[in-house]
């Protein structure tokens, strides 16, 4: 009985050895959350600020020190901007061709590079080059105009999808995912009778979440921020405007009234609204709806990561 209860005092002797860490662990630790915490506050400090001065009254905001709450809050600048007749139909726009420009975009995408990533396509050496001068190389803004007039896509929706269908980058991602898939798998699929078609669809989609993710968020980012080729194409057509194009012009509408007004009309001015603060408050409606979709895309990032490391 003596040498157990001695064994088992030992044994807790040891084990409150090993919980016992030394002064060195402690102090890294403190060292690294002491950087995760700067890091979060220098990350979350520009967009809290943006969006204090948006909520801020306009002869506040004029006064500057605004760090991350309004000092006299109000929503002055966001009714001013909604109520621009055009916002509602540009954001039903905006929302229509970022999900059909990125489901577009993804399916063509993923299709060329599936297409490259086949080791029996005779051409995918002198694509993959013509592809990759693209990325370097364009005709220049006053071709691509013309060659959308001749095309007539000019007035129409489509000129929001067609011209961006296919990129050069997103094809290289997907592509290079695609390469790291066993190619055992499609030689399989063979043997069982799939087709080419149908060796894309269930077989290489499915493996391919993480790169169609991120692919799908760059397309998405940039179809929702996207306002020149509306300003080029559908200026002048106002069922097919889009939010980006509408907040552009209340921007520089509220900009040009600001500089052209002086003396006592000026402080009138700025007593219902300012350039800057409605500058805050377009950057928070153009930015929300890209930070709603992305938690839903972030665990296909994670993914991504985990199998890239766990890949031979």
């Amino acid at each position: 009985m003596e040498t157990a209860g001695s064994s088992i005092a030992e044994i807790r002797a040891k084990g409150s050895k090993r919980a016992a860490r030394p002064l060195q662990d402690w102090i890294f630790d403190a060292v690294v959350y002491v950087l995760i915490a700067v890091i979060t506050i220098v990350t979350l400090y520009p967009f809290l600020n943006v969006l204090a001065i948006s909520f801020n009254d306009s002869v506040d905001t004029v006064r500057g020190g605004i760090t991350i709450f309004p000092r006299e809050f109000t929503l002055e600048n966001y009714k001013l901007i909604f109520s621009y007749t055009g916002l509602i139909t540009g954001f039903k726009i905006s929302v229509l061709r970022t999900v059909v420009g990125t489901l577009a975009g993804l399916v063509s995408g993923s299709m060329v590079a599936y297409t490259l990533a086949r080791r029996d396509f005779q051409g995918r050496r002198f694509v993959s080059v013509f592809l990759a001068i693209t990325m370097y190389v364009s005709g220049g803004l006053i071709p691509g105009f013309i060659l959308i007039r001749n095309l007539d896509l000019i007035n129409t929706f489509a000129v929001y999808i067609l011209p961006g269908l296919v990129s050069a980058f997103n094809i290289f991602v997907i592509r290079s995912f695609i390469d790291g898939i066993p190619y055992a798998l499609q030689e399989s699929a063979k043997l069982d009778g799939a087709n080419d078609f149908t060796i894309y669809w269930r077989v290489i989609l499915p493996l391919c979440k993480p790169a169609l993710a991120t692919v799908a968020l760059f397309l998405a980012v940039g179809q929702w921020n996207s306002w020149f080729d509306t300003y080029l194409f559908n200026g002048s057509n106002d069922s097919l405007t889009t939010l980006q194009y509408e907040l552009m012009k209340v921007l520089q509408s509220t900009t040009t009234n600001a500089n052209n007004v002086r003396g006592d009309n000026m402080n009138q001015l700025m007593a219902q609204v300012s350039p800057d603060s409605v500058k805050m408050a377009i950057t928070i409606v153009a930015t929300v709806p890209i930070l709603i979709v992305y938690p839903f895309l972030q665990k296909y990032f994670v993914k991504g990561m985990t199998l890239g490391a766990v890949k031979s």
